[in-house]
């Protein structure tokens, strides 16, 4: 029984690991996805696309998901840029983040960090969130909540909290970065269907 256990235990975690990055992870996840379905994020599903000039991909760090979501965007026509929450101005992208993005055909090697101290909010600026608790912050420092979205809503599957792959496994940084294609990929593709105005001429 003891080793039942132990192996039951060791696929769990594995499951975790893979799927949620850490058990924190998958909690948030939760947590959030219980948010939405009482209806309390609608306001950060629902982006008005007639005004959107720039997509503002937003993160803590600004050198794994929002870099890796930003490029993606940029690459498929969008105007964007790319913050973080607390960060250092001109901090390169993580290795791992490098070496995952060229896993899905990108290069963040040019990329360098832009701490939201150095960023200026522009009317029709859309920032995409990574989770919950980043669109609070956001609000806090003046955004105004209807140009705020939470990007793991257009990800299949959707992931209201997309965890943040800094120094975990290779295998959930390729989960996170798979759902940050996906969701970004979509939400532009959406974006472009309703002729929004962040698309290059």
């Amino acid at each position: 029984m003891p080793t039942l256990m132990r192996t039951f235990a060791q696929r769990a975690a594995l499951w975790i690991d893979i799927n949620f990055g850490t058990y924190r992870g998958l909690v948030r996840l939760l947590l959030g996805e219980l948010e939405y379905l009482f209806g309390r994020l609608s306001l950060y599903t629902e982006p008005p696309t007639e005004n959107i000039q720039r997509l503002v991909f937003v993160c803590l760090g600004n050198i794994n998901r929002s870099a890796f979501a930003a490029e993606v965007a940029r690459v498929n026509g969008a105007h964007v840029i790319s913050i973080g929450l607390s960060t250092t101005s001109g901090t390169p992208a993580f290795k791992k983040a490098i070496s995952t993005a060229k896993l899905f055909g990108f290069d963040l090697s040019a990329h360098r960090a832009l701490d939201f101290s150095d960023y200026t909010y522009l009317p029709g600026d859309l920032l995409l969130a990574m989770e919950v608790r980043h669109t609070r912050y956001l609000i806090r420092r003046g955004i105004p909540p209807r140009a705020i979205a939470l990007l793991g809503h257009w990800g299949t599957p959707r992931r209201i909290h997309i965890h943040d792959p800094h120094v975990l496994s290779d295998l959930y940084f390729q989960t996170c970065f798979l759902i940050l294609y996906s969701a970004t990929k979509r939400l532009v593709r959406e974006l472009n269907a309703g002729k929004a105005g962040c698309f290059k001429s």
